[in-house]
């Protein structure tokens, strides 16, 4: 059985991603949702197989999962696209989880991201972190935060991936794209790596250990653009996790250095569009003033969101009114707009203010 033929078909069917899994149906993702397919259930020498195939071309990957259980790589297939793809077992089994990547890289615009995600991608120095819960386009966002520089400035950028999920061409910069388990060992490696190649913007795919936190403070605070992902869900809580992330005798300075260095954190997650046709990001976006600095350097990072509620001439937005805006715009529904709302209690009240149902919404566009 060839890998190919599911990873093609889901491409035509604009899933997100694929699950193989012995004993179950081929079931792939579309719009959040997970479909399964009408096809006969896997048997585990047919996913065993189609592991193989996935990871015979990548040197000793095979081995490594043999002894592991688990590995990530990147995987294409000429003329349909990129994957992410990771095997693993479960209950003695085997199991692939495809990610489809999409071959053209997107633009802040297509993204219909706010205009201060343009202005933070220009930036020359300090740290930049998107974060959000897996599958929530963190990486997409980078990925369109790194093509504007890439066509407004000349500048060398360095990403640091596993895998690569995107595929950038040089327009005025020299991107230089390097795949954690392939070109380097480790993200520590490879970052303290980046820091002699001359870089002026440095990509990390996920900030994971306390090593990698450590240097890519470090690289913001000397004079570089640090771009990285985290697995949180709010500003708040980034600026914690970092924090957390060091021994009790450290943690004040990493605070003075964080607040010193950090430019803006973007917090996102998807939503379905209210006329089915995909996914939007909405969007938590914290930039720094000397407000937010002094909460950072006071361990206060629980009061950064009244800071964001009012941060609105600094290009702030909270994921609540961001929300709101979209529902404001017809994009999302109500329905989306509650069940992904903050404060619940007040998008009701102003859903009741605004006779708040999509009918009376629209309506009320019709007669603008």
């Amino acid at each position: 059985m060839n890998i190919n033929t599911f990873l093609a078909n889901a491409v035509k069917k604009k899933a997100s991603d694929v699950h193989l899994v012995t004993g179950v149906v081929p079931v792939i993702r579309y719009n959040q949702r997970l479909v399964f397919l009408d096809l006969p259930v896997l048997k585990s020498e047919e996913v065993m197989a189609m592991a193989r195939q996935v990871l015979d071309g990548h040197g000793d990957k095979l081995k490594v999962f043999e002894q592991k259980g688990e590995i990530d790589l990147s995987y294409r297939i000429a003329d349909i696209g990129y994957f992410r793809i990771n095997c693993y077992r479960q209950r003695g089994v085997i199991g692939i989880a495809a990610r489809i990547i999409n071959n053209a890289i997107p633009t802040i615009d297509a993204l219909e991201l706010p205009e201060i995600i343009k202005h933070l991608a220009r930036q020359n120095k300090g740290l930049i972190l998107v974060t959000g819960p897996t599958g929530s386009g963190k990486s997409t966002t980078l990925a369109a935060m790194i093509e504007q520089i890439n066509r407004e400035k000349a500048c060398h950028i360095v990403t640091l991936e596993d895998p690569i999920e995107y595929n950038h061409e040089n327009h005025k910069c020299i991107i230089t794209q390097r795949e954690i388990g392939r070109d380097s060992n480790s993200f520590p490696e490879a970052l303290r790596a980046a820091l002699r190649q001359d870089p002026d913007v440095i990509m990390i795919g996920e900030m994971r250990d306390l090593e990698t936190i450590s240097i890519a403070i470090t690289a913001a605070e000397t004079g570089h653009l640090v771009m990285a992902t985290l697995h949180t869900i709010n500003a708040a809580q980034t600026i914690e996790r970092i924090i957390d992330s060091f021994q009790p005798t450290h943690q004040q300075q990493i605070r003075i250095q964080l607040a010193n260095t950090l430019v803006g954190i973007i917090s996102q997650r998807l939503i379905l569009r209210k006329d089915d046709s995909g996914l939007i990001a909405t969007i938590e976006c914290l930039t720094s003033n000397a407000a937010v600095r002094n909460l950072i350097r006071e361990g206060k990072a629980h009061q950064l969101y009244s800071v964001i509620e009012t941060g609105s001439r600094y290009g702030m937005i909270t994921m609540d009114k961001h929300l709101q805006s979209l529902y404001d715009n017809g994009i999302i529904t109500s329905e989306a707009l509650k069940e992904n709302a903050n404060d619940l209690e007040r998008i009701n009240e102003y859903l009741e203010r605004n006779n708040g149902s999509d009918s009376q919404l629209n309506k009320k566009k019709s007669l603008k």
